[in-house]
């Protein structure tokens, strides 16, 4: 089951974001920038960043994500925002025994569908096994023969044995991340990954994560979500036609 947890962020983010910001046209320093004002003063300040555009002072504070119970499907569309740092369970180093799954709603909901879907993840869950039980035993007499003592000669074959036999899993094997996103990326993964045309999965996620740092920066991300939200929508041909939803949800209009 897919599961985000806003791990660590910058303490006080707005208020840093405004003493950047602020840093920028004031002789005053730095210390005496960062306590200057209320909270009132600081959201007011926030926001009148946003509607200038002024985004760079946003980069200075980050936000780090625990995410499970996704796929490596989503995975490598995640990675595709470059600004951003990932940890992930590594399939070289972690053996995939049992692995676990996502199952797609579309499949999910059709009978004959998600028999055959849940064989292949069967199938596949065998065919990792066996690849790792053939290779392992091979590269263990191969150790052996180098001289390697018993113990040590089965843990590097099973770690060269699963670096292989990982090509047979599929793409809906779950994994595991911590993601660190700066809050401009973070806006824009939002701006992308919170349309309705983005894949579902990454659509689903993104809202989570949403919700995660509107909760302790809400001004600063005041303006995140699709772009239709807050404007046209850029879609062209491709629109979803769901505007007027999405600025319920996102802009509270």
């Amino acid at each position: 089951m897919l599961k985000v947890t806003l791990i660590e962020h910058t303490p006080n983010p707005e208020r840093l974001v405004a003493a950047a910001a602020k840093l920028c046209y004031s002789h005053m320093g730095v210390d005496e920038i960062y306590k200057k004002g209320d909270d009132e003063d600081v959201s007011r300040f926030i926001k009148m960043l946003s509607d200038l555009g002024h985004e760079s002072p946003i980069e200075h504070v980050t936000f780090t994500f625990g995410i499970e119970g996704v796929s490596r499907s989503l995975l490598a569309q995640l990675t595709r925002h470059r600004i951003a740092s990932y940890s992930v369970k590594s399939q070289r180093y972690v053996t995939e025994g049992s692995f676990e799954f996502v199952t797609p709603p579309e499949i999910a909901k059709d009978e004959t569908a998600l028999a055959l879907y849940l064989e292949s993840m069967k199938q596949a869950q065998e065919k990792y096994d066996k690849l790792a039980e053939i290779l392992k035993e091979r590269h263990k007499k191969d150790f052996l023969a180098q001289g390697k003592e018993e113990k040590e000669a089965a843990r590097l074959a099973e770690k060269k044995a699963i670096e292989d036999a990982r090509y047979v899993l599929p793409n809906a094997c779950e994994t595991k991340l911590v993601a660190t996103f700066n809050a401009r990326s973070l806006l824009n993964f939002f701006k992308h990954r919170l349309c309705e045309r983005a894949q579902w999965e990454i659509r689903d996620m993104a809202y989570l994560m949403y919700k995660e740092v509107a909760a302790v920066a809400p001004t600063l991300f005041s303006k995140a979500g699709p772009p239709c939200a807050f404007g046209a929508c850029p879609e062209g041909k491709m629109t979803c036609g769901k505007a007027a939803e999405k600025r319920k949800i996102f802009a509270g209009k």
